[in-house]
Formats: structure tokens, sequence, C-alpha cells
């Protein structure tokens, strides 16, 4: 299912699950100890920072290109879904939902934001899990709105529109 990393080319739109919605710049080689190394010059906008990846570890990062239409309305739909209780002690929750995160699927980052956002309903969460529903929210709305070619705006709102049908 996951697209070869080696096939991103300039210009292309890419999903880093920890870091956000970036954009390659560029493929440079670089010299490391004594050899030539070909990496990625990503542009993250999101915290407008550009970051090297070297080509080999893009795929173990988990950067990916963004879904195709089809996968990011398949995201919006499982965000009205039923689903299982999670965890109530916050740090196991906590983890499993950035192992989550780390893995960076459109619908792993999908499932996060709908587990923390109805559990928020039931009790406030900790700062760290706030932080990870944030950052999974901003990823989300990212990833769909360049998907679906659609402004953040209106894609924030589809999605809390189907959080709250719940």
């Amino acid at each position: 299912m996951s697209k070869a990393s080696k096939g991103f080319q300039v210009n292309q739109k890419i999903v880093y699950p920890s870091q956000g919605v970036g954009i390659i710049q560029a493929i440079e080689k670089k010299v490391f100890k004594t050899e030539k190394i070909p990496y990625y010059r990503i542009y993250l906008e999101v915290t407008d920072m550009t970051i090297m990846v070297p080509v080999e570890r893009a795929e173990g990062l988990g950067i990916r290109a963004i879904v195709p239409k089809d996968e990011a309305l398949r995201a919006l739909e499982l965000i009205a879904e039923d689903y299982e209780p999670i965890p109530s002690d916050w740090k196991l929750r906590y983890q499993m939902n950035l192992d989550l995160l780390k893995k960076g699927s459109v619908s792993d980052i999908a499932a996060i934001v709908r587990s923390l956002y109805h559990r928020s309903k039931v009790k406030e969460l900790p700062i760290l899990e706030r932080k990870l529903y944030d950052s999974a929210l901003k990823l989300l709305e990212d990833e769909i709105s360049f998907s679906l070619r659609k402004p953040r705006e209106e894609v924030e709102e589809l999605i809390f529109n189907r959080l709250e049908s719940k």
C-alpha cells in the first residue's frame, strides 16, 4: 500500500507524520563522511521550516504521498463511525495514539482525532494528550484539504460536523 519513497518528485506534496504536510523542494546530494548521499529538501508550511531527509530513510520515517481523494473521504467517514472505548489510563492511551501517529496513515490519524475528541467530551485531556490531539487534527485537516482541494476552514467544519454527529 505504501508508495516507495524513492518515487517522490520535486514539487510533490507529502505527509511527514510527526511534522505535517510538506512539499519536496529539491533532491540534493550531500557529502556525509566520504559518501555523496541523496536527500529530500522538504519545506513544512505549518512550521515554516525546511528539513533535509536522506532519500533512503524517508519511508522508514513514515513520509508518504498525500492520499488520493477516495482515501481522504474514507477518513472523513471514519470520524463519524462508532469506535471501541479507549483505555482510561491516559499514559497507555497516549502511547497507543503516539504509535498510531508515527504509523501515519490518514485513517490512523482520523482514529486519533475521533477517540481523543470524544474522550475530551468526557474529561479534559492531559496537556501531552491535548498536544497530540491538536497535532493529529492539524495534520488531518491539512492532508484532507490538499487531497480534496478544499480550503482548510471548510475541511475543519466537515471534520467537526462528523465528530458531532455521534
